[in-house]
């Protein structure tokens, strides 16, 4: 395996002369001996005189080569392209700013829905500190200490803007979700809560009006048709405004996200994804979306709001938004901050972050998390969105303990709650696969018409579906006290029993609907809902348990429980209930805990719901390792490698990569431009192996599709070289040449063909690689892509490739060897019509 060297990755910072000349030796071929000892792995050594302004001298004896050949090869100095050349490009490589000169390793040009070089970006970041710790003085201290402190005020403005946004959904939510049941006489933009402000719960509030009392409606039957109306109407007219909203100008707003940013944590390139108009419409149709009534959640989209966040916040600082890694660092930081503002749970989100999220993340990564998400918490507590002092709603507080006896129902939760998990993933997926292929897939805002309807008819009778997903869990996690209020009639045990089937009812409607929702055209998480439908069955075996223990107090199975003290507490059920449906539906567990136990405060309730996630977990695994986000990240065929210990195939490479007969190879010399145009108007394939010669194929590096594209158009547009213009992709031997090596990978991991895909594997996983190359004695063998590795892990079966032999293959026309070398191909999720993929 070839290991790139360190100075073949530079930032796109290059303009540190000195520097610049060691690189433009060592790419020549002929560095000189002093660039020979100072490009290494190595740290260069400091000069111990430093002036006031400037750092120490590192210029060494100039080279008889770099001169030479600045002379002679022909270099396309401080160009910039036309915006219309290259709106297809991901900017972070600076290409109009930097141009293209032999001084660095290159450039990297992502498109959209391709994969970034990991490798590229953190070797061009190492090389980017390396030459500013070469500042010394006064103005190279400033310059440290505000690179150091850029990152921070990201972190410090993602977490204040997510916590601004999230105290304002609440609001809005809050409002629209009341306007729904009337509104507020005095101040028309007050919710129920806030009109009604310091009574009671029993007393009436002559400043709320009712639609039936507004309209007249006199009688007990004409005011529960016009209350049922008004209900209907504002529903289906919220639902379908979010959904208009997300069609007509953020189709990337919909859904929660979370997929996605796994995908993209993992080191894909998704654009506008997190851009200014997604915010801006996630934000809106989360408001309207949740107010619906419909069984959705704003928690997982919280977190797509807060990374949507930190890409604009990074937007004024270069050396962040030019480096794909970086960025994905914060992105973690940002999802963590996300989840804290969601449950008002800092720690949880921190852990969210690290155990569903992240592809990558360091021991800087989990401190900012932590700074992040604690300054989202600090400025949602401060904003106090519902002014009593809960960061959320379902914010709760339990007083007593759990007896021995209650392990059994707690065992008997986590049960149920991995089978639930595993039937809302497989009718998910059902109705997901039935949308793509069916005529709804033409309607989408049509579907969402008549699921609002279907959910408005079914909430409004059921009490226990009628209120919203957030105050429906605060009043389910509640104790029953006898000066606490009791909406859906939970503590009074002359209605226990039919209470009793109404909660198991409402739970399995609760979970066909959304199973419906989850997936349409609409902002929607599954987190609340999954929350919400826990805690009602909880609560229902709580209420068993609860009459079982009133009925037989003498039993020797509850003999630990005190004389004329409530012994069963069924809101520690219901909250149980919602942590294994979460980790059901999820597969998530250490998050899981520690997010339930900062809702609840209370220490004694860790172990039961540490049990309770735990075979919740088992059990949903038994039946698919898969939750709900990797099942909708496999549906969408996203390239997403989990960077876990999964079972690999048993076998060699050589069985499944692109062989070289099936490749499509560039000779370093012998192409002009106007032949390279010709190859990638022809070929639809994601990068091309470059070989010395045709004929022997021994391996020289492999350049991308999008760096290729990018160099031609603008030796074609801005340079108006002749398209007659030699190109090499070694070094030139005449001025006439077109030198194409900046754009080239020199140094591509190359294993060899008989290696194990379980090695191949690894290396894609731990190092987000994008394709490996096999070679024998430096003789090109194959190709594998990161999106092959994908269609292996996540096949049933893979069978084989027969009847190929080794070798070096035919000659296509035109110089290449033709086959399917897609790099980072997604026709599945992008509009273009190139092939799938090897193993589509």
């Amino acid at each position: 395996m070839s290991t790139p060297r360190s100075f073949e990755h530079l930032s796109d910072d290059e303009h540190d002369a000195p520097l610049a000349t060691y690189l433009s030796d060592e790419l020549s071929g002929s560095p000189s001996e002093d660039a020979q000892n100072l490009i290494s792995f190595k740290r260069r050594p400091k000069t111990s005189k430093y002036s006031i302004f400037g750092g120490p001298s590192l210029a060494p004896p100039e080279s008889s080569y770099s001169s030479s050949f600045n002379q002679s090869a022909t270099s396309l100095h401080t160009l910039d392209a036309p915006s219309h050349l290259l709106s297809g490009y991901s900017r972070t490589s600076d290409v109009s700013s930097e141009g293209w000169t032999m001084e660095g390793p290159g450039r990297r040009i992502y498109d959209d829905l391709t994969a970034i070089d990991w490798i590229f970006e953190y070797t061009k970041e190492r090389l980017r500190l390396r030459a500013l710790d070469g500042k010394g003085g006064v103005i190279g201290s400033i310059a440290k200490a505000w690179d150091s402190s850029q990152i921070w005020l990201v972190l410090i403005g993602t977490g204040i803007a997510a916590g601004v946004l999230a105290a304002s959904i609440n609001i809005v939510s809050n409002w629209l979700g009341d306007l729904k049941d009337g509104f507020c006489s005095h101040t028309f933009y007050l919710s129920r809560n806030f009109c009604c402000w310091g009574l009671d719960a029993g007393e009436k509030c002559p400043q709320w009006i009712p639609w039936s009392q507004a309209i007249g409606a006199g009688s007990k039957g004409g005011s529960y048709i016009s209350e049922y109306f008004f209900y209907m109407l504002f529903s289906v007219t919220f639902a379908t405004c979010a959904s208009l909203l997300v069609k007509y100008f953020a189709p990337y707003a919909k859904h929660s996200g979370i997929p996605e940013i796994k995908t993209v944590l993992g080191g894909f390139v998704i654009r506008r994804f997190m851009g200014a108009w997604t915010l801006l419409i996630k934000s809106l149709g989360l408001c309207l979306a949740e107010s619906s009534g419909m069984w959705l959640g704003k928690e997982g989209p919280l977190v797509h709001v807060a990374c949507c966040c930190a890409n604009l916040m990074m937007k004024p600082f270069a050396a962040i938004r030019r480096n794909e890694a970086r960025k994905r660092e914060i992105f973690s930081a940002a999802a963590s901050a996300g989840i804290s503002v969601a449950f008002g749970s800092p720690i949880g989100g921190v852990l969210f972050s690290l155990e569903q999220l992240s592809y990558y993340f360091p021991d800087k990564t989990m401190w900012q998390s932590f700074v992040c998400a604690m300054v989202a918490a600090v400025t949602l507590q401060y904003l106090d969105p519902f002014r009593t002092g809960k960061l959320v709603m379902y914010q709760v507080k339990y007083t007593k303990g759990w007896h021995d006896f209650e392990m059994v129902p707690f065992v008997i939760l986590g049960i149920l709650g991995g089978l639930y998990g595993t039937f809302f993933i497989k009718m998910n997926m059902k109705i997901a696969a039935w949308r793509r292929d069916s005529f709804i897939k033409k309607y989408p805002v049509l579907e969402v018409v008549i699921v609002a309807i279907i959910t408005g008819l079914i909430n409004f009778p059921t009490v226990f579906m009628r209120p919203q997903s957030s105050e429906l869990v605060a009043n389910l996690f509640q104790e029953c006290t006898p000066n606490g209020d009791d909406f859906f009639g939970l503590c009074a045990p002359s209605q226990t029993p039919h209470r009793i089937i109404l909660l198991f009812l409402s739970s399995l409607l609760g979970i066909l609907l959304a199973a419906a929702t989850f997936g349409m055209l609409l902002p929607a998480g599954i987190i609340l809902p999954s929350m919400a439908i826990g805690s009602l069955y909880g609560r229902a075996i709580g209420m068993i348990v609860q009459v079982w223990q009133r009925r037989h107090p003498g039993a020797w199975i509850f003999s630990s429980c005190l004389p004329d003290v409530e012994c069963v507490t069924p809101g520690t059920f219901a909250i149980i209930g919602a942590a294994s449906a979460l980790g059901g539906v999820t597969r998530m567990t250490v998050s899981i805990v520690v997010i339930t136990f900062e809702l609840t405060g209370a220490l004694t309730y860790v172990l039961p719901i540490m049990i309770a996630v735990l075979i919740s977990k088992w059990v949903g695994d038994a039946f698919s390792p898969r939750g709900i986000y990797e099942s909708w990240i496999r549906f969408k065929d996203y390239p997403f490698l989990d960077n876990r210990d999964d079972p690999v195939p048993d076998m060699h490479v050589a069985d499944i990569m692109t062989r070289i007969e099936d490749l499509v190879v560039i000779s370093q010399t012998g192409h002009t431009v106007e032949s390279l145009v010709d190859i990638l108007e022809t070929q639809s394939y994601k990068g091309f192996p470059v070989v010395e010669d045709t004929r022997d194929a021994r391996l020289v590096g492999y350049i991308s599709r999008s760096e290729l594209r990018v160099a031609l158009d603008q030796a074609l547009h801005v340079r108006h070289i002749p398209d007659t213009t030699e190109c090499t992709l070694t070094t030139p031997t005449s001025s006439q040449q077109l030198d194409l090596r900046p754009w080239m990978d020199q140094t591509p991991i190359t294993l060899p063909m008989n290696s194990s895909l379980n090695l191949a594997a690894t290396l894609f996983q731990k190092l987000g690689l994008r394709y490996i190359l096999f070679a024998r004695h430096g003789i090109l063998q194959g190709l594998l892509t990161k999106k092959d590795v994908y269609f292996v892990l996540n096949s049933e079966e893979v069978e084989p490739r027969e009847g190929r032999e080794e070798g070096r293959g035919l000659l296509a026309p035109g110089g290449g060897m033709r086959g399917l070398g897609d790099e980072d191909d997604q026709s599945s999720i992008g509009s273009g019509g190139e092939e799938r993929g090897l193993l589509g």
